[in-house]
């Protein structure tokens, strides 16, 4: 082994001397197996090359076509085309450059182009597209789109974000992720549990919260925005399910999460008479806005239980027109068309007339009907 190191070592040597040349030229190849192990040895650091290949890690002050390692690329100053590395980029800046890493790509200052990594691409600023298995962290703007399975941040993003977890930046185009998104001003924010924000020009959509200083359409089941409207609603509907709700949204809509109880008592399949706890979410908009009257639309879900295995669950779209009085107090009431779902018969005798009907054995009712709802609202 040691004769063949020793080989090596002299061919490397060899071929080095052989192809020296001027460091800002432009070296058509640079080969070797681990920097300084390679045709041009240290001198490699200092030179340009088009294409750099290396079984495990290279070092080049630029390339301006290919650099391939099996384990690192280390480019001082300037990258373009493509860089491969089975684990990690070192590179100062690139231009036009897609940089391919199994773990990271790490760039000094900017990056232009494409970086997909398997674990982490970091850099200053960036123009482009950047994947990464968990993170993408970008200290200055961003201009293009960020797509990561846990994280991405950067001060400024344009473009979209797309990340699993959470979102976090300054001015902000679009944000989408699976629980949180965080932005200053931001056109579109979609987040699984929550979005924070202080400006929005366009929509916040939330499985949960929305949180903005300035937010006129929020979508949520519980909407903070500064300056928007908060009420506590009670009402009562055609069943006699009595509901407490919490209204909170923008001037033109706002989200509905209620609890209540039926004050009525159904009989089930099995003879068994249940009192009937209830579950309400949904979203509401303002359609018109006149003095002290409003028209308000909203879109309902309602569950039913006994927390005995049966369900009774109802979605409703109701037309309500209101009437404010003083300063926060307002009454609401009108139409409603609503589908219900039950199990086991619980909530059938709720309603006895229906447009449709439909028994799937003595498991499963499905119906449609008109009903009506009506209220009072606190201004909070």
């Amino acid at each position: 082994m040691r004769v063949i190191y020793l080989l090596l070592l002299t061919l490397f040597a060899t071929v080095s001397q052989a192809f020296a040349q001027d460091s800002a030229s432009a070296h058509p190849v640079n080969i070797g197996l681990v920097y300084p192990l390679g045709v041009f040895g240290m001198q490699s650091a200092n030179q340009v090359d088009r294409v750099s290949f290396f079984v495990i890690a290279g070092k080049s002050k630029s390339v301006t076509a290919t650099a391939v390692a099996g384990v690192s690329n280390i480019i001082s100053e300037l990258g373009t085309g493509v860089q491969v590395a089975g684990f990690s980029n070192h590179i100062g800046t690139t231009w036009h450059s897609t940089s391919v890493a199994g773990f990271m790509n790490l760039v000094k200052s900017h990056a232009d182009g494409v970086m997909l990594a398997g674990f982490l691409n970091k850099s200053v600023s960036f123009r482009g597209v950047q994947f990464a298995g968990f993170t993408n962290l970008v200290k200055k703007e961003v201009y293009g789109t960020q797509l990561a399975g846990f994280y991405n941040h950067a001060s400024m993003n344009t473009g979209i974000q797309l990340a699993g977890f959470a979102n976090t930046t300054g001015k902000a185009g679009v944000q989408v992720a699976g629980f949180l998104n965080k932005a200053t001003d931001v056109k579109l924010q979609v987040g699984g549990f929550v979005n924070i924000a202080k400006k929005v020009k366009g929509v916040q959509v939330a499985g949960f919260i929305n949180i903005a200083d300035s937010s006129d359409c929020p979508i949520g089941l519980i909407n903070i925005v500064k300056g928007g409207e908060r009420q506590i609603a009670v009402s009562i509907d055609e069943t006699g399910t009595l509901i407490g709700a919490f209204k909170s949204g923008g001037r033109r809509l706002y989200g509905i999460l209620g609890v209540g109880y039926n004050v009525k008592e159904s009989r089930s399949y099995k003879g068994e008479t249940d009192h009937l706890y209830a579950l309400q979410g949904g979203i509401g908009a303002n359609l018109l806005d006149v003095g002290v009257a409003r028209l308000k639309l909203e879109v309902t879900n309602t569950t039913l239980t006994a927390f005995k295995g049966s369900f009774y669950n109802k979605s409703a779209l109701s037309i309500l027109p209101s009437v404010r009085f003083g300063n926060r107090f307002e009454i609401f009431g009108g139409p409603t068309f609503n589908a219900i779902s039950t199990k086991h018969g619980l909530g059938n005798d709720l309603r006895k007339h229906y447009i449709w009907s439909d028994h799937y054995s003595h498991e499963r009712f499905n119906a449609i009907y008109i009903g009506v709802t009506g209220g009072l609202a606190m201004t909070i």
